[in-house]
């Protein structure tokens, strides 16, 4: 037939046979797997089926993590696991000289061991009723994907965990900054040099070095909104390759989601609170904290008189199943003294629908990026508190031009112990100043604009449909 194989419907793309399928390989790192979980459930609403590939243990992580939806009974959603490669699997260590987690270095060059089956599977989806395969793969899976390219009718599409900002930003500094963009801060931009251990970046370049053979265009989990000028950097940096920002894609939240019997603990306590009156305090799922900076981080929340809910837990291990993980210790009493005004969360947290509840007033985060785009479309300011990669210049993005949030460290202080006064000084600005309400009311508008600008109807907004369109053109003149 000559017609595309799409129908719009409410403003929003359906694809009527499912010529397309989609290969989605993520970085076995659990906010790359939540995302990319999410990125899948959003393709599939579309009637695309989405094959999500993975280690075993990988696969149960994000399985039994993620909030919002069921991915096992999503229609068309399909997990295809593959063998845990062997790889060294070590703690992280808390006293280490930096923030970033090297014990998961060995993890990522396990998935080496993926570039076979992947390439094994996209060929068997050509070979049954599909007419076209497209790969989408995290930014540090590049590898798994060099033998794409050369099988036809199959395109590869790089999701991009990291800001725009961020991005064009390392464009930039990479090339010598031989102009100043017309936007903020660049004068004094972090330098990325410490951000990450010498491992993080050999492993970055050897992987940087093939992806002009395999990148057909870059999602990005961001919205124009938000950062519509660095993306248009971002574009004219990569010679107008395909882009398309299509965030935020985390599911919004349903009453039907709020009333489930699973509710979290969490939200239960969060019922019976203020507005805005409880500051949700995370450092992400690659952080571990010091025994000192976790007795500073305690007394400093204790001494701000404010309400908190605290996750406090180990950075995941590269298999979260395997070995004990450290408890750490609070100061003597503490649990006992805070009760009532503070909740202790030791285990994995609904971080989505606590930003989300209408009690939730601040966030103390580590500023990874899907972090700051689910604290920004819930319209919750951030108590920027950067620990390695890309979270630093994220928190200048959030504190000096959205306005959104306030730095509790400079990066430049990043090897000196943060104190609890200074803990409680940004705690008490964030939850209960003039100051900390003005924040609030930019992140309320800057939500409200990224929600209108996702939501078309029914539909996911134009960027996505964009993409589906594009991944979906032509089918018919394809042998």
């Amino acid at each position: 037939m000559a017609e595309n194989n799409t129908t719009k419907s409410n403003g929003q793309i359906s694809v009527q046979d499912a010529q397309v399928a989609v290969v989605m390989v993520p970085l076995p790192a659990q906010g790359h797997l939540n995302q990319l979980l999410h990125l899948s459930r959003l393709i599939t609403s579309y009637n695309i089926p989405v094959y999500y590939v993975g280690a075993t243990t990988h696969i149960r992580q994000v399985k039994l993590r993620v909030h919002g939806f069921d991915p096992v009974t999503t229609k068309n959603l399909h997990f295809h696991e593959f063998p845990t490669p062997p790889f060294e699997n070590p703690p992280p260590n808390p006293n280490a000289s930096h923030k970033f987690p090297n014990h998961i270095i060995p993890l990522l060059y396990a998935t080496i061991h993926f570039r076979e089956p992947v390439c094994s599977l996209v060929n068997q989806l050509l070979g049954a009723n599909h007419r076209r395969v497209i790969v989408i793969y995290d930014s540090l899976m590049t590898w798994v994907l060099e033998d794409i390219p050369a099988i036809p009718n199959a395109e590869c599409y790089r999701f991009n965990g990291f800001s725009a900002f961020y991005m064009f930003s390392s464009y930039w500094e990479t090339k010598g900054k031989p102009f100043q963009p017309e936007t903020e801060i660049f004068e004094d931009i972090i330098s990325s040099e410490n951000c990450a251990t010498p491992e993080l970046w050999e492993l970055w370049n050897k992987q940087g070095a093939l992806e002009g053979k395999i990148c057909s265009g870059e999602l990005y989990n961001t919205s124009r909104v938000i950062e519509g000028s660095y993306l248009d950097l971002v574009a004219k940096e990569t010679n107008g390759l395909n882009l398309w920002a299509i965030g935020p894609f985390n599911p919004l939240l349903s009453e039907q989601n709020k009333d489930s019997n699973k509710q979290h603990q969490t939200l239960y306590w969060l019922d019976k609170q203020e507005t805005n009156s409880v500051i949700y305090v995370s450092f992400g799922s690659t952080t571990t904290l010091s025994n000192k900076e976790i007795e500073e981080l305690a007394i400093g929340l204790e001494k701000s008189m404010q309400k908190f809910i605290w996750v406090l837990r180990e950075a995941d291990k590269g298999d979260v199943f395997t070995g004990e993980e450290r408890r750490a210790q609070l100061p003597e009493g503490y649990e006992e003294r805070i009760k009532g005004r503070g909740i202790i969360e030791r285990d994995w947290a609904p971080q989505l629908e606590i930003l989300a509840h209408p009690s939730t007033g601040g966030f103390m985060s580590h500023c990874g990026w899907n972090s700051c785009m689910e604290s920004i479309s819930m319209g919750v300011p951030i108590a920027a508190w950067p620990m390695h990669s890309d979270q630093p210049r994220n928190s200048q993005l959030v504190t000096k031009v959205l306005k959104t949030g306030l730095t509790v460290r400079h990066w430049e202080h990043r090897d000196e112990l943060v104190a609890s006064e200074i803990v409680e000084n940004a705690v008490r600005t964030l939850m209960a100043s003039p100051e900390g309400d003005e924040m609030r009311k930019r992140a309320s508008e800057l939500s409200i604009a990224v929600k209108q600008s996702v939501m078309d109807g029914e539909g996911y907004g134009a960027e996505m449909n964009s993409f589906i369109a594009h991944i979906t053109r032509e089918l018919s003149h394809l042998n």
